[in-house]
């Protein structure tokens, strides 16, 4: 007659090494979810605030593409916050931009890198701009296959920069456009342009394709920018000239 043989330990370490694992899961999981909280908090750009109030969220953020269009004004609004805060800021293919205006808008030219013509490499140098510089203005010179913008938008959310686009851009998470432009400080065609008051239209993907109009001065009188009031969403009567 054949003993029985013992019953194997093989379940009870099964079910150690089982719960340890479950353990170890939950650990990682936790270092995850603090990584991307951390991560979440870090991918804001430092927003000028009358952009703020513009912007779902109140601010421009690392990776993105945002349409800038119908003022350099606006542009150079956009590029003030990272560059009060600290950060270079590059501006490529727009011949136009001012450096006394820029300054005077609170741009610190001593962080401000200027290409104003690339030529038709400009899909190369604003490339090379956004490897080392967080926030890049560029314009388009010519349409921008959407496989060639899918790559660069890639790119940008690799190295953490923003692209502020003066023109087209397929597939741009924002766009921020001039709806209007009203100056004060002339009287009968005598005096001074003080200050513009603009409307701008933000639209984009999400929460940003609903289409918020905001009033701004674009500049005040002061010669930096300022938030109106807020403005009722899709008015009929805001479909004015741009300018």
């Amino acid at each position: 007659m054949t003993a029985p043989r013992p019953a194997p330990a093989v379940p009870v370490a099964a079910e150690t090494a089982s719960a340890a694992r479950l353990e170890r899961v939950g650990e990682l999981q936790a270092r995850i979810r603090g990584m991307q909280a951390t991560r979440l908090d870090t991918r804001t750009v430092p927003t000028h605030p009358a952009l703020a109030s513009v912007l779902p969220g109140g601010a421009l953020r690392e990776g993105a593409v945002v349409q800038v269009e119908g003022s350099i004004t606006l542009l150079m609004a956009a590029l003030a916050g990272p560059s009060r805060s600290g950060r270079w800021v590059a501006v490529s293919g727009i011949p136009e931009f001012g450096v006394e205006a820029a300054a005077r808008f609170g741009i610190d030219l001593e962080r401000l890198v200027l290409v104003p013509d690339p030529g038709r490499q400009w899909l190369t140098v604003a490339a090379a701009l956004a490897d080392v510089i967080p926030v890049v203005a560029v314009r388009p010179d010519g349409r921008l296959a959407p496989a060639e913008a899918s790559r660069f938008a890639a790119r940008l959310r690799q190295r953490g920069a923003l692209l502020l686009v003066d023109g087209d851009w397929p597939g741009s998470d924002a766009r921020l456009e001039l709806e209007r432009s009203d100056w004060t400080g002339l009287d009968h065609g005598h005096g001074h342009l003080a200050e513009r008051e603009v409307v701008v239209r933000v639209t984009g993907r999400g929460e940003v394709g609903r289409g918020d109009r905001r009033r701004l001065r674009l500049p005040a009188g002061d010669l930096g920018f300022a938030a109106v009031d807020d403005l009722p969403r899709h008015r009929p009567d805001l479909a004015a000239r741009a300018s």
